[in-house]
Formats: C-alpha cells, structure tokens, sequence
C-alpha cells in the first residue's frame, strides 16, 4: 500500500491536485486482496492523505499468467485541481 499510495501523490503532485476523487486499481490474481479487504487497506493507507476521500473503483483479474499477476496496478487517478 505504501508504493501504491506513493505513486498516487506523486501523480496528483506533478498535476497540481488539490485532492484525488477517484482511484481505478486492478488487483492482480496472485495478489492475496479481496475487494474487500483491499479497500480497508486503503482507507486506512489514504487517511491524512489527499486521497483521503477518493472513490475507489476495482476490478479483479483471474489471470494467474499475467506478468502482473501478483500485483495492485494504478490504472486510473481522477484528480481535482
């Protein structure tokens, strides 16, 4: 969750972000999350952030054979400015 939420204020901060809304993860088949327990994770991770408040959007791949398989990939940040 740390490098996950690094990335996030990294790209709201090279944008100029007042705070993030939305945030698209895509959480590998070997990731060992849940939905679920990957939105506790990150509420938690996110408080005291600008992602405090963001909307969490996450879709689950079942591809045990993809490179990312083990991975929460980023795939969309929606920022305010």
């Amino acid at each position: 969750m740390r490098g996950l939420m690094r990335r996030i204020e990294s790209v709201a901060a090279a944008e100029g972000a007042r705070r993030v809304v939305r945030v698209a993860v895509r959480l590998g088949a070997l990731s060992h999350f849940s939905p679920e327990h990957f939105r506790e994770h990150f509420v938690q991770a996110a408080a005291g952030t600008i992602a405090r408040d963001a909307k969490v959007d996450i879709s689950v791949s079942r591809d045990t054979r993809d490179p990312t398989a083990q991975d929460v990939v980023l795939e969309d940040i929606e920022i305010e400015t």
